[in-house]
């Protein structure tokens, strides 16, 4: 039987019956829908829209396979085989009901691809154990006729056409989006230009692909894949003016602060061209730099997401580096030359600045905090410089919290923002990729997980990946026995590197571990004391040389070179990053051994002297953690006494000392007392800085924390609930209870804020049910586990949901009664339809929402406050002039230009806030949209021209940030109130 005779005789009046009856009919209203539509929910021959029965569909099947040999007038097929190829065509129909594919994706797949899937789907060679030759052709022929008119089925379905059209319209905005931008930043490129590029960008993408994995091979540096290595962190920003219930986008309210919701730190540079990025030491802010710097130089797999950093050109700048030896700082031309790429000399003259000049670079700045103190304000200036003549660029700049002041950047434009310590989920998954590249045992991995959920203090030391690196590692060494407390962590660490990788060694140098430990604690305190974080290669040798005299033993192995050459070889600890360069693996080993230094060389005044610079502050702590109880009663008291006489570091030196309690197991009782008490008269915290520095102190500082009954001010009690959630554990847990019947909005919501800090199940029956009779508090949720136990208790009318959850979910959790307050952000959900239903919705926040392209369905909606922000596919903000009940708006600045090229004015509009920087057109723009506006709300900024606004008649509040520059502030009329007092 020739298989094109069936393939040309089988025509469409066969099998076109038979399909339309696999798949339900739609009913009314079928219209646009999020997603496609799972094949599993179309066909007719299961779940609730059943209405094609297996004898029916047998029937169907069998007429046709009877029909279709017969037209074929070939060699007939005897009944049983006819009745066999039935059977195998019925199975493998009725397999559309299984597979994982929605009708988009069939399409796509084409008619052999899906007819492929379905074969496989419903048993493969299975389906054909009975099956002659001829009917094995019989059957395939049938099968793909078939699936062909599935597939024109599916194209004829009108919410399927609809869908594509929107799907196809996406795919087409978005890749002339990327051409434009590659075109906008490509065409100042040279050939010359383009082919270096492609050099350069090879060398960053193998030069930083690699990490340093902590403690995996102690016979030999073992390397971890950046790939595998990297583990998506997520970063804050500082808390945001937050409005009064009832309306929390009322810029009249009187001002709450929250934090903003967290961001993946990756996605940092994608809404701002200037970040801040502060974090802990081993928090991974140099791995971030990397993972950017090699992400950006792979451009072809770059997505959507990361468009920001299509076209761009990496510098990766790490400062301690840069001002080696107080080194002049590099001009662009000198950048690769001042890191020591060996691709300097080919790069051609005047490439760096042509890069730059036409805003294509990626400039990651790493380490200010390992910038000497007198030097910082010369780095200031060189990044100023170049900030002025190079503008439109991409900049991350990295530090340690307390390294620069709030501000040091702020007028430059720089967002800052801060590394979050790990979550449970980042320690997971950070420990089992650790246990895989040591090619562990698994279980091994989790008995460490156990012991870190289980044991608070382990848990505590588990947040940022060099310290769940050391405890990974250790724990492997001590098969399963982890020390107590960060010092005995370190001790440990020390041991496992400088004793073990000795192990049945041939050396021609050999050290015993505390003699490693002597030589390397003398170059960590030069270090400290210098301010610097690397040394040249001679002062290195010259402070081993003037120690060798004291220790016989060592100058025995050999010269204070060869010495030198074993540490860096061999004690995993020291380094040589480049020619003539000494430093230590990380910043945390060298202040943990020059403490020890300093310690035994009992300068007590140099380190209380110092107290107040951050680079001397995990000294201080480890110093008394080394010192022995009379030693830190002397330090103790000495910050104490420093902080009385200096009111501009009182705050810093006295919760320092509170800190250092942690690591002083032994110390008279009445130091204690002091140490508490000074700090105890900083508390309630009203101050960011505060707020960290009592974290950093950990759980002892809970028993500073004063309960409700204690606290009159809303705000002071908001901050200790803030505090408390930060620091985490189980005895903050206990701790927040006592908040949990608050009746303020601002406690409640904080209490909110932290649900995904501690375990989803216990904290939401111990605080989060508590708040659920609250009538004006948000919750905040981030994950789905949170979304779940909400709905086992009963659902809430105002939340704020931040991550990617769906339609269907969100619809599943929340009653179209009582939902009145909806915040998405990130999320990529692409249409709005499925909330037409909730009619009780009064308030709709919508941010980083990158899918979405019309506001079309809030039309249907009573919204009366609305909240717009980093929506780059919505192009009908016209609709805006027909919500009729809307009087409260919330724009970002894209979203401001766009409403002013619609040229429409909102009468409506009473209240308005601004996110970003406004400018003098972008506030023209506002007067214009909104003539009756009566309050305006600046939230962030760090300077305003108000001239634009002295116009307006109906204006009467204008509210902007703290620390924002005002510029013609005397031009507004008595009339405008500038920052009323709430």
């Amino acid at each position: 039987m020739d298989p094109t005779v069936i393939g040309t005789r089988l025509a469409s009046s066969l099998i076109g019956p038979l399909v339309k009856k696999l798949f339900a009919r739609e009913g009314p209203g079928a219209d646009l829908v999020d997603k496609p539509v799972r094949l599993s929910a179309l066909v007719s021959f299961r779940g609730e829209r059943r209405s094609l029965g297996e004898r029916e569909l047998r029937k169907l099947v069998r007429e046709l396979v009877d029909r279709a040999a017969r037209e074929t007038r070939e060699a007939p097929l005897d009944a049983a085989e006819l009745a066999a190829v039935a059977d195998a065509l019925r199975r493998t129909l009725l397999a559309l009901g299984d597979l994982d594919l929605d009708d988009m994706q069939a399409v796509r797949l084409g008619y052999e691809a899906l007819a492929d899937r379905l074969f496989a789907e419903a048993g493969g060679d299975d389906l054909l154990r009975l099956l002659s030759y001829d009917s094995t052709f019989l059957y395939f022929h049938l099968l793909n006729s078939a699936c062909l008119h599935i597939l024109h089925f599916f194209t004829q379905r009108s919410a399927f056409v609809a869908r594509t059209l929107v799907e196809q319209s996406r795919r087409l905005d978005e890749l002339i989006r990327l051409t434009d931008v590659l075109v906008e930043r490509l065409t100042s490129r040279t050939a010359q230009d383009a082919v270096f590029e492609q050099q350069y960008a090879r060398y960053i993408a193998t030069r930083h692909s690699h990490l340093t994995i902590y403690g995996i091979d102690l016979d030999e540096c073992r390397e971890w894949p950046l790939d595998t290595a990297y583990l998506s962190l997520v970063a804050t920003r500082e808390a945001e003016p937050f409005a009064a219930a009832g309306d929390p986008l009322d810029p009249a309210g009187p001002e709450r602060r929250l934090p903003a919701a967290p961001q993946p730190v990756e996605r940092a540079l994608a809404g701002h061209e200037r970040v801040l990025l502060r974090g802990v030491a081993g928090s991974g802010k140099t791995t971030l730099v990397q993972w950017l710097a090699v992400t950006t130089a792979r451009q072809e797999e770059l997505t959507g997401q990361l468009a920001h950093l299509m076209g761009r050109i990496p510098f990766v700048l790490p400062l301690r580096t840069l001002t080696r030896a107080g080194a002049h700082l590099p001009v662009p031309g000198d950048f690769l030359k001042a890191v020591s790429c060996p691709l300097a000399g080919s790069q051609p003259p005047g490439w760096a600045d042509r890069v730059l000049t036409a805003g294509r670079g990626l400039l990651l700045i790493d380490g200010i905090d390992e910038v000497p103190e007198q030097e910082r304000a010369r780095t200031r200036r060189w990044l100023a410089d170049l900030l002025a003549a190079f503008p439109g660029n991409l900049w991350l700049v990295t530090s340690r919290p307390s390294a620069v002041r709030d501000d040091w950047l702020a007028g430059d434009g720089f967002t800052e923002l801060t590394l979050s310590p790990m979550s449970r989920e980042n320690v997971t998954v950070f420990v089992r990729r650790w246990h895989e590249a040591a090619e562990a045992e698994p279980s091994l991995a989790e008995a460490l997980l156990n012991a870190v959920r289980t044991k608070q203090d382990l848990g505590r030391l588990a947040t940022n990946p060099l310290m769940c690196a050391l405890i990974c590692a250790l724990h492997r060494e001590r098969r399963g026995f982890l020390p107590r407390g960060r010092k005995a962590l370190y001790d440990a660490a020390l041991s496992m590197l400088l004793e073990r990788r000795d192990r049945e060694r041939d050396l021609a140098v050999e050290l015993d571990e505390e003699s490693q430990i002597e030589l390397l604690q003398r170059l960590a305190y030069w270090l400290i004391r210098n301010g610097r974080a690397e040394m040249s290669r001679s002062d290195a040798v010259h402070q081993l040389d003037r120690l060798l005299p004291s220790m016989p033993y060592v100058a025995a192995q050999g010269s204070a070179e060869e010495i030198l050459r074993h540490l860096l070889v061999r004690s995993g600890l020291l380094r040589e990053p480049a020619v003539d360069a000494v430093d230590f693996v990380h910043r945390t080993f060298q202040d943990y051994l020059g403490a020890r230094a300093a310690v035994e060389e009992r300068d007590f005044d140099a380190l209380i002297a110092h107290a107040h610079l951050d680079q001397w502050e995990d000294v201080l702590r480890m110093a008394v953690a080394h010192a022995r109880p009379d030693e830190r009663a002397r330090l103790l008291t000495g910050l104490m006494e420093r902080g009385d006489l200096e009111e501009q570091y009182r705050a810093r030196l006295h919760l320092l000392a509170m800190a250092c309690l942690e690591h002083a197991a032994k110390l008279e009782p009445g130091v204690r007392e002091e140490v508490e008490r000074r700090a105890g008269e900083l508390i309630p915290p009203r101050h960011p800085d505060v707020v960290q520095k009592l974290v950093d102190i950990g759980p002892l500082a809970l028993e500073l924390l004063p309960g409700p009954e204690n606290v009159d001010d809303d705000e002071a009690a908001a901050g200790v609930v803030h505090t408390a959630g930060l620091i985490g554990g189980d005895a903050a847990l206990l701790y927040l209870t006592r908040y949990r019947n608050h009746r303020a909005t601002i406690v409640q919501e904080y209490l909110s804020f932290h649900w995904d800090k501690f375990d989803t199940e216990t904290y939401g029956d111990e605080i989060v049910r508590h708040l659920l009779s609250s009538p004006t508090a948000t919750l905040y949720l981030r994950t789905p586990e949170q979304l779940a136990a909400l709905r086992r208790m009963g659902g809430y009318n105002r939340v704020d949901l931040v991550g990617d959850f769906g339609r269907d979910l969100i619809r599943e959790c929340f009653d179209e009664t009582r939902l009145e307050t909806l915040s998405l952000a990130d999320n990529s959900i692409s249409d709005l339809t499925f909330l037409t239903p909730y009619q009780e919705l009064r308030l709709l926040y919508l941010q980083s929402c990158a899918n979405l392209i019309s506001l079309a369905p809030l039309k249907q909606l009573p919204l009366e406050s609305l909240g717009l922000m980093n929506l780059p596919g919505i192009q009908d903000l016209d609709v805006l002039y027909e919500l009729n009940l809307l009087s409260t708006l919330r724009l970002g600045p894209a979203e401001v230009t766009g409403l002013a090229s619609t040229g429409i004015r909102l009468e409506n509009l009473r209240h308005v806030s601004l996110t970003g920087d406004a400018s003098p057109a972008q506030l023209r723009s506002v007067v214009t949209a909104f003539p009756r506006m009566v309050s305006l709300r600046v939230l962030s900024g760090t300077q305003l021209d108000l001239t634009p606004l002295a116009a307006h008649q109906h204006l009467r509040r204008v509210t902007t940030p703290p620390d924002c520059r005002l510029l013609n502030a005397d031009r507004l009329p008595n009339s405008i109130q500038l920052n009323p007092e709430p």
